[in-house]
């Protein structure tokens, strides 16, 4: 393994766009300052969509000022959309996630459209962001598997991956969007990603833990040339759009594994604990990541005698 992981922190975007209730804003803003204080510096704050269809993101614009009153971290937001990147360019982004689906249905069903009718914008959005001066990022879902179709031929997901390197984001993710992947899935998927991806894009990956695969599948890809990995503390999460699309993989759990592997985070593990209890309690539910549930590497008795 290598020496280091940069983590993605999600949970105030895509760990409570799927919460039945709304979350005030200011509870978000706290949550983002708990993952600041762990020391997760990468911080997806909000989503600039339909706020009919997510109404769980209508608060993004004061979402994003209060996180442009909080210097110190890089705060990206999602968009489907022109209309949505324009809304998060207004708003003061400076880094955005422009997502594509893999699958036609769940693409009909997320994005409005079939898959290469979004695509269509593509070089309008690329260029509407590289005049801004802002991090484009281009996140492909459903890229291991669709709730409606099934299986997703790495064929498919190397057409639309195709179309998005023709004009070349900062990063590219690919995301399994309702966690049926496994590891051999994850090495065969990025290595026809890394072999198309321009030199100048950085490789992501987004997981949820929903078959409780997602640490192992974010260690492989790790292991394959990732350098870059989304997690949400607590585990929280999930797709409004997508049956079954259970929670993130704990932002915790990624921080555990990385670490006793011997690859640096940056991130405090007891403080990353402390928030993903915060935020779970707060949403009234039990632990969904491991390490929040069980603590991390016992110190034992010698060791706390000493401390």
């Amino acid at each position: 393994m290598g020496e280091r992981v940069d983590l993605v922190e999600v949970s105030p975007r895509d760990g409570l766009q799927n919460e039945a209730a709304l979350i005030a804003t200011e509870d978000k803003l706290a949550l983002i300052d708990r993952a600041r204080a762990a020391g997760l510096n990468r911080i997806e704050a909000a989503s600039f969509v339909n706020p009919k269809k997510v109404p769980q993101m209508a608060d993004a614009e004061p979402v994003m000022a209060g996180c442009l009153a909080r210097p110190g971290a890089d705060y990206s937001v999602l968009a489907l959309n022109l209309r949505g990147l324009e809304r998060a360019l207004a708003a003061g982004a400076r880094e955005i996630n422009y997502v594509f689906v893999a699958s036609e249905t769940f693409s009909i069903r997320n994005n409005g459209a079939p898959t290469f009718d979004t695509l269509q914008v593509w070089p309008e959005a690329h260029a509407r962001a590289r005049e801004a001066g802002v991090k484009l990022a281009a996140v492909v879902s459903a890229a291991f598997g669709c709730p409606f179709e099934g299986e997703v031929p790495i064929a498919r997901v190397m057409a639309v991956t195709e179309k998005v390197f023709a004009h070349a984001p900062d990063e590219f993710a690919l995301a399994d969007t309702i966690g049926v992947g496994v590891p051999s899935d994850v090495k065969a998927r990025f290595a026809e990603v890394a072999k198309a991806a321009p030199k100048s894009v950085k490789l992501r990956a987004h997981f949820h833990d929903t078959r409780k695969t997602g640490v192992a599948n974010a260690l492989t890809a790790f292991e394959n040339g990732v350098t870059i990995l989304d997690g949400s503390l607590g585990g929280v999460g999930g797709c409004p759009f997508a049956p079954g699309a259970a929670g993130n993989v704990a932002t915790e759990d990624l921080v555990y594994a990385f670490q006793r592997s011997g690859v640096e985070t940056g991130v405090d593990l007891d403080r990353a604990i402390e928030a993903a209890r915060w935020i779970l309690d707060k949403l009234g539910r039990g632990h969904g990541g491991a390490v929040a549930r069980a603590g991390g590497f016992p110190r034992g008795e010698a060791a706390a005698r000493v401390a």
